[in-house]
């Protein structure tokens, strides 16, 4: 399982444009067709936006760091709060007129002063777990993996591989209490369960699976979750006949929501 000439390695901007273009299925778009064919269809056609929200660009950056250390975060992002009123000597607000061509003008995404220490919390909490540690000492961050899956062109963007131990993915969460319940509301276990798969397509081979969760609040402490075979093959089952489903739609240029038949309620 040594083996990571497989993986190919991308900006995250051309993987992701090329999901938005049609010409991969990821995982993420997968959930979106098993919810509707129709929200699928949707995003597509670029007739629905999905914004970029502060969590998103906090996440990534948390990403980065955790993942691929301090160099590639310094490349990526620069550390600032940005220009300061002379008046009050604090600086502007985010939405102010100052601040916004400020940002426009710097060469890499900004990350304030708070949401950087905020992230280094995360970091120390992963890095702390031993068993979070050794999956992180040695592998590759942001691997691209692209092959067909029931005849459908797919992608996948790794958090990070382990060529010994397999697939790591880096979750964050309210409550590590919860985490197995995020797992299934979030849709984590289909996702990973896609990974595997199109992993298995390059490789001939299923890796494990582990997902390391890191709290997003004090004491930032950070598990480790391995998903057994079993979980993963039910899963893999409902990403198949979604797939399949996804082909009958193409076939026919037909993208219903789901709700066109009457349901029934008939408990409390």
């Amino acid at each position: 399982m040594n083996r990571i000439d497989f993986i190919i390695h991308e900006p995250a901007e051309e993987y992701h444009a090329r999901s938005k273009a049609g010409e991969f299925m990821s995982s993420h778009l997968l959930a979106d067709f098993r919810d509707s064919p129709a929200l699928y269809r949707k995003k597509i056609l670029g007739e629905i936006e999905e914004a970029e929200t502060p969590s998103f660009t906090l996440g990534r950056a948390a990403h980065c760091l955790i993942l691929e250390g301090r160099h590639a975060f310094d490349r990526d992002y620069i550390v600032a709060d940005g220009p300061v009123n002379p008046k009050t000597g604090e600086p502007f607000g985010l939405k102010t007129k100052a601040y916004l061509e400020w940002a426009a003008a710097q060469d890499r995404e900004v990350v304030s002063g708070k949401d950087y220490n905020f992230i280094l919390k995360l970091q120390i909490g992963v890095w702390l777990h031993p068993a979070a540690s050794e999956l992180l000492s040695e592998g590759v961050a942001e691997g691209v993996v692209r092959n067909e899956y029931c005849t459908v062109p797919c992608q996948i963007r790794m958090d990070w591989y382990n060529p010994k131990l397999g697939l790591v993915d880096l979750k964050t969460c309210d409550s590590l209490r919860w985490f197995e319940s995020d797992c299934r509301r979030y849709g984590y276990i289909f996702q990973l369960a896609f990974y595997r798969t199109v992993i298995r397509k390059a490789t001939g081979m299923d890796v494990p699976v582990h997902i390391i969760a890191v709290e997003k609040h004090n004491p930032f402490s950070a598990g480790v979750w391995k998903l057994t075979g079993e979980v993963l093959d039910l899963a893999e089952l409902s990403n198949k006949a979604a797939l399949e489903r996804f082909r009958a739609c193409c076939a026919a240029n037909v993208w219903p929501t789901g709700y066109e038949d009457i349901r029934i309620i008939d408990t409390l």
